[in-house]
């Protein structure tokens, strides 16, 4: 038989303590989290209190409170249940997204070809120009963009608005943003259920914070799967970009987003593609071109699928630098790359003017019995 040893309630939310809850950076106990402490010999029992139900941390921090037990009081604790309740009991939702003029998902067919850089430069070059600008980051499996824009370490500040709580975006380069990323530590991996990364994404649309858009980016996961559908059903897209590489087996994979997009139960105008990667360019030699993945393959892919082609962005080894310092190089409008995204932004913004005016708003997608209406 093991040792009996009994601990105190005071030990006990000492343990506690030391857990944060990642989106407010405070620990669980100072912010009323923690009740119904129950210590029976070894054995600790608990309830921890969320405000939503569907709070996309509940999972991550019942395990950092078992580990905080654990280290704490070693092999001799038995932890009992973890109940979680919820103070929320009626859900009521402000249209977050009434004020914003445009929401545009930025998608590729696989991963590789710099969907995020392209998202993220686009928008702050369309910053730049003096747009209304925010940006998502709806990658929840490998969100980069608070490293793109250098805002690791930011924490999230969370107002009430008419009994609803709404999340405040970070901001930086002038635009606004919000991210899964900002949930977790960068050193962290994200291991959730598919309803759990739907649930997050979600609150991260309706709760954002985001006041008056002319454009809201949407950075999507490469292919095509949960958050997709996610997307099209929560929000009223206004088109897409398609990102790709002129390499043969990318511009495989990104015909079946475009078709995804186009499809009769998505129905998603696709705005235009995105050569990344076109050619290199040595800094040395600004006016060299050496096509490394081919040449010219969105090019041909945008002339059969009847789309246009609105930017093609070199290899540029500032380009990568400039991400990992949290530095885009839109921001540099003279350098040979910045001047590439701002032809992009301003290719962009005319195809969104054009589908504005020939086109009717986009509806979101329904489902109804397990089918997609739109």
């Amino acid at each position: 038989m093991g040792l009996s040893m009994s601990f105190s309630i005071d030990q006990v939310i000492g343990a506690l303590s030391q857990v944060k809850h990642p989106a407010f950076g405070k620990d669980i106990v100072s912010l009323n989290m923690v009740s119904e402490i129950t210590v029976e010999g070894n054995k600790i029992s608990f309830a921890l209190t969320f405000q939503k139900s569907t709070d996309p941390m509940i999972s991550a921090i019942q395990k950092a409170c078992r580990a905080a037990l654990q280290s704490t009081f070693g092999q001799t604790m038995e932890l009992g249940e973890i109940r979680v309740k919820s103070t929320q009991i009626i859900e009521t939702k402000e249209n977050t997204l009434a004020k914003i003029k445009n929401i545009i998902a930025v998608a590729s067919g696989k991963g590789g070809v710099g969907k995020s850089t392209i998202a993220a430069n686009l928008a702050v070059a369309l910053a730049n120009a003096g747009c209304k600008v925010g940006l998502i980051d709806a990658d929840v499996y490998g969100p980069s963009v608070p490293k793109m824009f250098k805002v690791e370490d930011a924490y999230l500040e969370v107002r009430q608005s008419n009994g609803q709580e709404l999340i405040v975006p970070i901001t930086n380069y002038g635009v606004k943003l919000l991210s899964v990323g900002f949930f977790v530590r960068p050193e962290d991996a994200l291991v959730w259920r598919g309803p759990m990364a739907t649930n997050a994404l979600k609150q991260l649309i309706h709760q954002g914070d985001w006041g008056e858009l002319d454009y809201l980016l949407i950075d999507l996961p490469p292919g095509t799967g949960d958050i997709h559908l996610t997307i099209v059903q929560e929000m009223a897209i206004t088109g897409v970009v398609i990102v790709s590489t002129p390499q043969k087996v990318a511009l495989a994979d990104a015909i079946k987003g475009i078709n995804m997009f186009r499809g009769e139960k998505i129905n998603v105008p696709v705005l235009g593609l995105v050569e990344n990667m076109a050619w290199f360019t040595p800094d040395e030699l600004p006016n060299n071109k050496y096509y490394l993945f081919g040449k010219e393959g969105c090019k041909h892919l945008a002339e059969e699928m009847g789309i246009p082609l609105i930017g093609e962005i070199p290899i540029v080894q500032s380009i990568c630098e400039d991400g990992d310092q949290g530095t885009p190089s839109a921001l540099d409008e003279g350098s040979l790359t910045g001047a590439a995204f701002k032809s992009l932004a301003e290719r962009f913004m005319e195809e969104v003017k054009k589908r504005n005016a020939i086109l009717d708003p986009t509806r979101r997608v329904q489902i109804i019995k397990g089918k997609e209406n739109a």
